[in-house]
């Protein structure tokens, strides 16, 4: 959302690109507030690792609110990307962000394997364990 002066955030931040990177988490909880507020079933979808995880979920307000992680092996995931048009880890390579979200996020929510799941049998896992995902804090 901010494109002059924007910094990616790097396995190792600058405090301008923590900041912006909050900013980011602020703006995507108030919105997602705001919807369930008026009555909608809100989905907020970011990469959201290590102690940032249960940051966000102190910043949404609205509960009951659910933590989903899909974690496919890293393996999975740079198939995937090699098979995009573009690049979405920017500074990261696929390794990295795979590590940082294993060995430094704690386990808030449902995490799964979606290695060897379509898209539909992900939702499916989803809806079938959602009481996993719920997070009261």
């Amino acid at each position: 959302m901010i494109v002059s002066g924007r910094e990616e955030p790097p396995p190792d931040p600058t405090p301008e690109a923590n900041a912006q990177l909050l900013l980011r988490h602020r703006l995507a909880a108030a919105a997602a507030d705001l919807y369930a507020a008026a009555g909608f079933t809100t989905v907020v979808q970011d990469i959201v690792i290590g102690d940032d995880l249960p940051a966000f979920v102190s910043l949404v307000r609205t509960r009951p609110f659910h933590v989903v992680v899909l974690a496919p092996r890293a393996d999975v995931v740079a198939a995937r990307e090699a098979a995009r048009p573009k690049d979405g880890y920017g500074p990261w390579t696929v390794e990295a962000l795979d590590d940082w979200l294993r060995r430094r996020a704690p386990r808030v929510g449902l995490w799964l394997d979606t290695s060897d799941q379509t898209p539909d049998e992900t939702v499916d896992a989803v809806l079938d364990r959602l009481d996993a995902a719920r997070v009261d804090g």
